[in-house]
């Protein structure tokens, strides 16, 4: 039982570090086809547009103090779910989920780690001020790709509208709040209100995506593999091909093996 409560809190406690990870950029942009030209006329006014809803420094100010609120409700409200929830939403065989007894992450990690809330939320906000650097590096490029997309979805006259509200005190008003909006506490409260309903779900989509998935043939195992694969996947991960192993049951869907 002890071994089972231990592995559900370190399954729990990734939760709400994973779930803060959500703004992140993906390492490697999708292949897309080429698309066409836009007329310069229209990327110039997007532009003009795109400077007033996504000023530059948005990402730093969205990543300062509004997302600590956001923060702190994802750590209250993991938290506050039972273990066998969290244990569940994290991956563990239902079975094995459903022997763990009904108490809430928080109350496991005052006795294991008293300093479990702060300590959380101080990590979470070092990695936030660290992606905030990040981003705001990469935000050039993603405003250029916001001027882009209004150039192709806005013709010239949609787009000159769009400029003349901005440039009224209301639309300027607006078009610099459209973003921390989402970050609203208002907002915040509402979410955090049924992310309890989202997280008891989620085992459930899982569920519903292994069975989408279930027609598939079952991933190989090692010995599936011809000598010329072996070796390209002990390229690919830079280890000796004997080294090479079945990968644990525990790390598949549903612990179930290849």
């Amino acid at each position: 039982m002890a071994r089972r409560l231990l592995l559900a809190a370190a399954v729990a406690a990734a939760v709400p570090s994973a779930a803060a990870q959500a703004p992140v950029v993906p390492a490697a942009a999708p292949s897309v086809p080429a698309a066409p030209a836009i007329d310069p006329q229209r990327l110039a006014l997007a532009t003009v547009v795109v400077d007033k809803v996504f000023p530059v420094g948005t990402y730093k100010r969205l990543m300062g103090g509004t997302m600590d609120r956001m923060l702190g409700s994802i750590v209250d409200t993991a938290g506050a779910l039972p273990m066998r929830q969290l244990a569940a939403i994290g991956g563990m065989d239902e079975a094995e989920a459903s022997k763990l007894p009904q108490a809430s992450l928080a109350q496991v990690m005052e006795i294991y780690d008293p300093h479990y809330r702060e300590r959380t939320r101080i990590g979470m906000r070092a990695m936030m001020d660290a992606m905030s650097v990040t981003m705001t590096r990469l935000e050039p490029r993603v405003r250029s790709g916001l001027a882009r997309a209004y150039a192709r979805k806005f013709d010239l006259g949609q787009l000159r509208d769009l400029d003349a509200f901005f440039r009224t005190a209301t639309g300027s008003y607006y078009a610099a709040e459209s973003m921390g909006i989402y970050m609203d506490p208002e907002l915040m409260a509402e979410m955090q209100a049924f992310a309890p309903e989202l997280l008891k779900d989620l085992p459930a989509m899982a569920k519903t995506a292994e069975a989408a998935t279930a027609a598939l043939p079952k991933p190989r195992r090692m010995a599936d593999l011809s000598p010329a694969e072996r070796k390209r996947l002990a390229a690919l991960l830079r280890v000796e091909d004997d080294a090479l192993s079945d990968p644990p049951a525990t790390s598949l869907p549903n612990g179930t093996t290849p």
